[in-house]
């Protein structure tokens, strides 16, 4: 379902892709547990459609949720956590929040700078966008 959603959302279907991507993530809740990385992956897929149907509020609320988990199960230092919190901040971008989403930007590239090292694409990702 996942994958099905992927293939709809590069379509621009967001609407179906929304669907498939709510399906896969209620059945992973119910087998693997909210905390389980294959949910989180599901929860960002989701996130994105979310946001790009407008849905802000609702895929700020998912997103925030599903990086508490990453925190507890991977640990806040984990490349996977930072990428989260580096997604937020784009997710941020777009209702035009800049000051929090500026924040979360900093929070990664910190993080990035002290974990991945200056030179990593992803920290040079997160100095980019500043």
């Amino acid at each position: 379902l996942n994958n099905l959603g992927l293939v709809l959302r590069h379509l621009g279907r967001y609407d179906e892709s929304e669907t498939m991507f709510r399906c896969a993530l209620e059945s992973e809740e119910k087998v693997l547990g909210p905390d389980h990385p294959l949910t989180l992956i599901s929860v960002n897929n989701h996130v994105f459609v979310l946001r790009d149907l407008g849905r802000y509020d609702e895929s700020e609320t998912m997103f925030r949720r599903a990086l508490e988990y990453q925190e507890k199960v991977l640990g806040p230092d984990h490349p996977d956590t930072l990428t989260s919190v580096y997604n937020l901040a784009s997710i941020l971008q777009d209702p035009g929040r800049y000051d929090e989403s500026e924040m979360m930007f900093l929070r990664a590239l910190d993080r990035r700078e002290k974990v991945l090292g200056p030179d990593h694409r992803d920290t040079l990702t997160s100095t980019a966008n500043l």
